[in-house]
């Protein structure tokens, strides 16, 4: 099924739990939900980073904000949301059949079924939201060159071989990353700064 059928109570439980039981402040600056900031503890890659690409990967618009939703697919460029991780799984399995792996991103951070395919045993696994966080955090953490701005890793995350779809894939990521940080007195590790392509 189709997000249309998704109940307001299974809305507002997966959205509590998308949102890391962060039920917002009046504050300006925005701080990732613990599950993030866990799964980017444990990859060493800044959590601000690591939630903002879950944002632009799975974020969606719920009374007025926008958080990533753990039973995403992106299916040859269709956007397909669930109600369910069983349900998503189903729809995965189905995905599959008819699609090729390299055309499938699943979860949270849109994690790629076919060029990260040694990163799980089961497909359905990536619909795990703590698993799919840990791929995603270890996908970033290996296209960071040390010393080098982290957004030059998101785009990498997007696309390693860079080029526009890297450079527009940054400039969106940036946008949440901005959002995230405004009111912080420091910016640790991200400098937003005009993007062009490489």
């Amino acid at each position: 099924m189709a997000a249309s059928t998704v109940s307001a109570s299974q809305t507002l439980g997966v959205l509590l739990f998308a949102m890391g039981l962060y039920v917002g402040t009046a504050l300006a600056q925005e701080i990732p939900p613990p599950a993030y900031q866990l799964a980017a503890q444990r990859a060493g890659v800044p959590s601000v980073v690591l939630y903002a690409v879950a944002l632009q990967e799975s974020g969606f618009r719920h009374n007025g904000r926008i958080a990533p939703w753990p039973w995403s697919l992106n299916v040859a460029g269709e956007s397909r949301r669930f109600p369910t991780r069983a349900e998503a799984c189903t729809g995965l399995k189905q995905a599959l059949r008819n699609t090729s792996s390299k055309r499938i991103d699943a979860g949270l951070a849109q994690i790629n079924l076919g060029y990260q395919a040694h990163r799980f045993t089961h497909p359905c696994d990536v619909l795990d939201p703590y698993r799919n966080l840990g791929m995603a955090g270890d996908i970033l953490r290996e296209q960071h060159i040390p010393g080098e701005d982290w957004i030059q890793a998101i785009g990498r995350y997007h696309r390693p071989a860079g080029g526009e779809p890297a450079a527009r894939y940054r400039r969106s990521v940036s946008r949440h990353l901005i959002r995230l940080q405004s009111g912080r007195s420091s910016i640790t590790t991200f400098t937003p700064r005009q993007e062009t392509s490489p």
